[in-house]
This record gives C-alpha cells, structure tokens and sequence, in this order.
C-alpha cells in the first residue's frame, strides 16, 4: 500500500473520528488496494443499521474530497 496514500487517508479519518466517538464508534483503515479503501467500523458502528449510509455520504465523500485518487470505500467485516 502506498505509504503516502495511507498517511493522508488516516489524516483524513482523525478529523472524522470525534464524531463517530460521539455516538460510541469509530472507523479503522484495513488497506487500499488502487483507489479502493477498505474500512472497518468497530464499536456502535459496527451494528449501527445507518453505518452503510455513514460510510458512503460521510467517509467516502470526505476522503474523495481530499484525495482525488480514491475511487471508493469498501466496508469489511469483523
């Protein structure tokens, strides 16, 4: 995984993270594969039933915002 895609999709994550602690979870950065970042969310978010709704109109419009070569977010279980 390229390091310096990695660094700016975690700098990205750290300004979301406060509000996904807010109600009691958080997300974690699995890998990218080309363009593809895959996230775990763990905690409530993991159950949440708006966790797939959060992940694509939150997180992935975010990290497209700021890296332009992220091409979608792909959720992983467990």
């Amino acid at each position: 995984m390229d390091e310096e895609m990695r660094d700016e999709v975690e700098s990205v994550l750290e300004t979301l993270r406060p509000t996904l602690m807010a109600d009691g979870g958080n997300v974690e950065l699995i890998g990218i594969d080309d363009g593809v970042v895959k996230l775990r969310m763990v905690g409530a978010c993991s159950s949440c039933s708006s966790s797939a709704m959060t992940l694509k109109m939150g997180i992935e419009r975010a990290l497209k915002k700021a890296i332009p070569m992220v091409r979608c977010i792909e959720a992983v279980d467990g």
